[in-house]
């Protein structure tokens, strides 16, 4: 009577294994592949503000083609997109290395954005769409460590191989092309799509499922601001490097920790609320800390739990898209999610980089904490109108 229960089971959990073990090695790839680009245009002598720009390209990339990932998913297969994608990226390294003339790099950096797009949406729709109701917090939990690990493992590669010649770009490269083994191993694995969805497009989902597509943003936003600013911010408080640097491994290692106890929480209690106070708490830490002297224990243990519970808004923002949507409407959520989470890495830097320059450094913490709290401010009020429609 079990056995095919245990059967769908396994499966399941083999189609989760294969998506989250892709998009990991991916996430690997890409992490050595982003400093490497911009190492590789300061030593071409472009500027500061081409390297900027260029960089720029990859997110526009991601916001138009966004819209037409739940048409791609539908008519060519989860499967099958992703593995293009991966091709995709693996070979966009070596192009650019081989490219001569920089203009040729925007292109390059647009196909780039582009498969990124696709590989990051149609992976958390995959695995989102398999994942058990009763674990998706669970699930999504232990995708966003495996990636944040992955991650962690880029720049360390970069570090032994060092950023000269075409080494670094090759196997940049093959470490991106083995994404698409786990892809390859998933035959008829892949959630399948039957329907169009109930339609609107993919902006639609923002206003249906705020919540959840505000807070990628605010994530977005906030970490790759925390990323390049926290350590400026211990700086400019009187830090040496070494130890203006230890701030951001701390801050990576609280996103790592809090994923899966999250997740775990998610999934035993209304998701909305959850991210209503995970915002909260980031909101309250952040104003507290240019209270806190940065070279004590204290501070630590602060930029830990903040960024820590604050790093959670995207898994359970994801996971709360998985418990409101299904087919290809969840597809459609997925892709606005990655879009607003891209459009906050545009954003963020600028925004917190004034804030500092208006009052240095403390603006730093006051523009993360107006962010957070502007969310909890925007998202709870429509908790409270609008009870559990949309939401």
């Amino acid at each position: 009577m079990h056995a095919p229960a245990t059967a769908v089971q396994m499966s399941r959990t083999a189609s989760i294994a294969a998506a989250i073990s892709a998009i990991s090695v991916v996430g690997m790839g890409i992490s050595l592949s982003i400093p490497l680009l911009s190492l590789e245009m300061e030593s071409r002598g472009i500027s500061n503000s081409w390297i900027g720009i260029n960089t720029a390209v990859a997110g526009i990339a991601t916001v138009l083609t966004a819209p037409f990932i739940p048409m791609l998913v539908r008519k060519v297969g989860p499967r099958a997109l992703l593995g293009i994608a991966i091709i995709v990226t693996a070979l966009s390294l070596p192009a650019f290395k081989a490219a001569s003339s920089f203009l040729v790099w925007f292109p390059l950096r647009f196909a780039l954005g582009a498969a990124l797009c696709v590989l990051f949406a149609v992976s958390e729709f995959w695995i989102n769409a398999v994942a058990p109701p009763a674990k998706r917090g669970l699930i999504m939990g232990i995708y966003a460590t495996a990636l944040s690990i992955g991650a962690a493992m880029g720049p360390a590669i970069l570090s032994v191989v060092g950023s000269q010649g075409w080494p670094p770009y090759l196997i940049g490269a093959g470490v991106l092309g083995l994404g698409i083994i786990p892809i390859l191993i998933a035959k008829g694995m892949a959630p399948k799509i039957g329907d169009k969805g109930t339609g609107g497009g993919v902006l639609a989902f923002v206003r249906r499922s705020p919540s959840a597509t505000l807070a990628a943003f605010v994530f977005g936003a906030i970490e790759t601001a925390v990323m390049s600013f926290l350590p400026l911010y211990g700086i400019r408080l009187g830090l040496g490097d070494a130890s203006a640097s230890l701030l951001l491994t701390i801050a990576v290692l609280g996103n790592v920790a809090f994923q899966i106890p999250l997740g775990i929480v998610s999934d035993r209690v209304d998701r909305r609320l959850l991210l209503i106070f995970c915002a909260s708490v980031g909101t309250v830490g952040a104003f507290a800390l240019p209270y806190v002297a940065v070279d004590t224990t204290f501070f630590h243990i602060a930029i830990f739990l903040v960024t820590g519970i604050v790093g959670s808004l995207y898994t359970v923002g994801l996971a709360h898209l998985g418990s409101r949507f299904h087919g290809a409407d969840l597809a459609a959520a997925n892709a606005a999610f990655v879009m607003l989470y891209s459009i906050g890495l545009i954003v963020g830097p600028p925004l917190v980089g004034f804030g500092m320059d208006l009052y240095d450094p403390y603006g730093f913490a006051i523009v993360i904490g107006g962010m957070l709290g502007a969310y909890v401010a925007v998202v709870g009020l429509r908790f409270l109108l609008s009870g559990r429609a949309n939401a």
